[in-house]
């Protein structure tokens, strides 16, 4: 099929797309083409009422009642179970807490202890080196980072930062544990999960994955595709964490999400005792005993309303199933990328403008990152395009990122954005004085 080049030929493929029904989901604002989903998701039509019922019946009529009365007690495992779904895992892995860095933070400490507990065994025969380095790359997210460097000064490991194709030559006998994003938030490149989890796993060291930029985009497998929950597959993850306000449409600051190995959730405490992790909270005992299982990987009490929007964005993803889930969603993520791509090339090339994502689906998110040299281009150009209502975001030192919510975005979107881009830049609207002025958040 030739690429469609104009808005008629989006609109006809948006007639024929099976999951187009699925945007009538979500509040959109006339006019707006949002394409930075993978920064905030779209808001559920659902939240509004769901949120009503809670404040209005569950708090103001049942009051602590509604713990018990209502399930508030069992939201992290609820909606853990519903996120379970979405990557891959199975019922009673996942809890949705407190937000991606801090849930890192706990997964990160276990995977380094629980390492610490294997130096015995890869120290044996020949092997005399204990394990010491904690391996991410470089262009990791910084807030990965600046967690892995706290924890490597408490644990007296060594952080070693590799570009991203050093990877597999990096993963030698002296890593303890991988520490990756799935999906790079710069660039949308994508990491061969299974590969790196079993090239991992053949040197003796845990995986610690983000799947921040993937959760609810892409097609997820934490077990190994195709492996039994119940087996230690080479290709498996060992901890994941994720993000709540993006792909998954739980709203600003929405609670993330943690999954565990069924094969380590118990082996080690995470750091972070509070009183929800524990195994009888309410027996209010003086000293912690931790939950079995993915429970333990809780802490304070969550935040009700937040949660109830998670669910309701979580949700929104889950009316996907019926039309094959995520595979169908991350099969057309590739195909509006695939689009975008060409659009681009094609009208905007002779303005310098570069694919910063990888061209092979397979090896990219649900984004596309384009560069576009030149100082503060990149970030005035975007602000003049939010201007002409089609929303996404910049990352220094020159990209401009577009995100793709298959659930909501249209083939048309894409090529308005397309047209809009070149619009910006044949007319140099981007010189524009109020394009120059950088906001706090770009």
């Amino acid at each position: 099929m030739h690429t469609p080049t104009t808005l008629a030929d989006c609109q006809a493929l948006d007639a024929q797309d099976p999951l187009a029904a699925l945007r009538e989901q979500f509040f959109l604002p006339s006019g707006m083409v949002y394409l930075d989903g993978n920064s905030l998701g779209a808001l559920p039509r659902s939240t509004a009422p769901c949120l009503a019922a809670l404040l209005q019946n569950e708090w103001g009529q049942g009051l602590i009642g509604s713990w018990n009365q209502a399930g508030w007690l069992g939201m992290p495992q609820r909606v853990g179970d519903k996120i379970a779904r979405l990557i891959g895992a199975q019922p009673g892995e996942v809890v949705a807490t407190d937000s991606t860095s801090v849930n890192l933070y706990k997964v990160l400490s276990a995977a380094i202890l629980i390492a610490a507990q294997a130096q015995p065994e890869r120290c044996s025969g020949t092997n005399t080196q204990a394990p010491r380095v904690l391996l991410s790359e470089r262009g990791n997210f910084p807030t990965d980072l600046y967690m892995a460097q706290s924890l490597c000064a408490q644990h007296g490991l060594d952080l070693r930062l590799v570009e991203s194709h050093e990877l597999q030559a990096a993963l030698t006998s002296e890593v303890a544990v991988l520490l990756l994003t799935h999906v790079g938030y710069h660039s949308g490149a994508m990491h061969d999960m299974a590969a790196l989890n079993t090239q991992a796993h053949a040197v003796g060291a845990l995986t610690v994955w983000d799947l921040a930029h993937s959760a609810g985009a892409v097609a997820l497998h934490v077990h190994g595709e195709g492996a039994s929950a119940n087996l230690a597959h080479p290709c498996a993850c060992d901890f994941a964490v994720g993000c709540g306000y993006k792909f998954l449409n739980g709203g600003p600051g929405a609670p993330a999400f943690v999954w565990v190995h069924p094969q380590h959730v118990n082996r080690a405490a995470q750091p972070l005792a509070g009183w929800f992790g524990h195994a009888a909270p309410f027996a209010f005992s003086g000293d912690y005993s931790p939950a079995q299982g993915i429970a333990r990987y809780l802490c304070g009490t969550p935040p009700l309303l937040a949660m109830a929007a998670l669910e309701c964005g979580v949700d929104s993803l889950l009316t996907a199933e019926p039309y094959g889930g995520m595979a169908a969603l991350q099969a057309k993520s590739h195909a509006l990328v695939a689009l975008f791509i060409d659009l681009v090339e094609a009208q905007c090339a002779e303005w310098g403008v570069a694919v910063a994502s990888p061209r092979e689906a397979a090896q990219r998110g649900s984004q596309l990152s384009l560069r576009l040299p030149g100082e503060n281009r990149a970030y005035a150009v975007v602000q003049a395009l939010i201007a002409r209502s089609v929303v996404g975001d910049f990352r220094p030192p020159d990209i401009a990122r577009f995100g793709v919510a298959p659930l909501y975005t249209r083939y048309a979107d894409v090529w308005q954005a397309a047209h809009s881009l070149r619009e910006v830049l044949q007319k140099q609207e981007w010189r524009a004085p109020q394009y120059q002025l950088k906001n706090a958040v770009t």
